[in-house]
């Protein structure tokens, strides 16, 4: 999204008592101190002409407005289990994992809820169409499993494929050869990947996805890291587009997420829906990415 869900909604946790004083008359002391004191409302004045202080009041009137709309459809126990399989991942070390990016406990099942929020907007305000599968099909390749010998020379990898011609063990050449001490002990298998993956060289993936089970790259596959052997241990093969709408409709919804200007087209439906009106002259912009002047600005 063009504008971080997470890094916004943790900046108003730090300045959410702020933009809650627009207006007060009997503003309280924040700081006292030789040579005088600041108030309240002396902070609130500073702080609504900054970006940050702006983009809090952004990502506040945004996260209200999802609240308000969709939040009946985000459950506390579906942001519980979404939570729970952080704490699995990272165990004993969550708390230091979060404090080291800034974020509480609190803080990380806010964002998720946020993020369910916004994919529940998402959902409502943009439909998949049969044109919009079709295109998805073109790049769809199921979830495949590979195996990989990776070398440092391609005469190596020459030589390794020779070797697998004259009938070699791909395992065991393998434990001989690969430099991919994560994977060599295993034979070189890898995780289960699929067109969506992008941990793995795009080469990489156009050459395993050719291959059929069974089948092996029968040349060496350059990258980054150096050439290549893959095996092909599991393919069920791509099949018919009417098989896999389910899993197409999901990756196009994952990827409309991450799509800055997909996001803002809805989320600028979101806010028009809560009929926002800010009061503060000095903040009457500050929708301007999403809407326009006049209508966020107050009658």
């Amino acid at each position: 999204m063009k504008k971080s869900f997470k890094k916004l909604v943790l900046a108003a946790a730090g300045v959410v008592a702020v933009l809650a004083l627009a207006g007060c008359s009997n503003s309280k002391t924040v700081v006292s101190m030789k040579g005088g004191k600041i108030t309240e409302s002396e902070y609130y004045e500073k702080m609504k002409k900054t970006t940050s202080g702006q983009s809090t009041l952004q990502t506040m009137i945004i996260t209200k407005a999802l609240e308000d709309q969709y939040g009946s459809k985000v459950s506390s126990k579906k942001v519980d289990a979404q939570y729970n399989k952080f704490k699995k991942t990272y165990g004993s070390s969550l708390s230091s994992v979060l404090s080291s990016n800034g974020m509480t406990k609190a803080d990380l099942k806010e964002n998720i809820r946020t993020n369910y929020l916004t994919e529940a907007a998402l959902k409502a305000n943009k439909k998949v169409t049969e044109k919009n599968l079709e295109t998805q099909w073109k790049s769809y390749e199921p979830k495949v499993t590979v195996a990989h010998i990776l070398v440092a020379k391609e005469d190596t990898a020459k030589d390794i494929i020779k070797q697998l011609d004259e009938g070699g063990d791909f395992t065991k050449l393998a434990k001989k050869y690969s430099t991919d001490t994560a994977t060599k002990s295993n034979g070189g298998k890898l995780s289960a990947f699929d067109n969506t993956d992008t941990s793995l060289d795009s080469d990489f993936k156009a050459a395993a996805f050719k291959l059929k089970q069974g089948e092996y790259t029968k040349t060496p596959v350059k990258t980054t890291y150096g050439y290549h052997i893959i095996k092909m241990i599991k393919n069920p093969g791509k099949g018919k587009m009417a098989d896999h709408k389910k899993e197409l409709t999901k990756q196009l919804y994952d990827s409309w997420l991450q799509d800055s200007s997909v996001m803002q087209k809805v989320l600028a439906k979101v806010i028009k829906k809560a009929n926002v009106s800010i009061k503060d002259k000095d903040l009457q912009n500050v929708l301007s990415s999403y809407v326009s002047t006049s209508s966020s600005s107050s009658k």
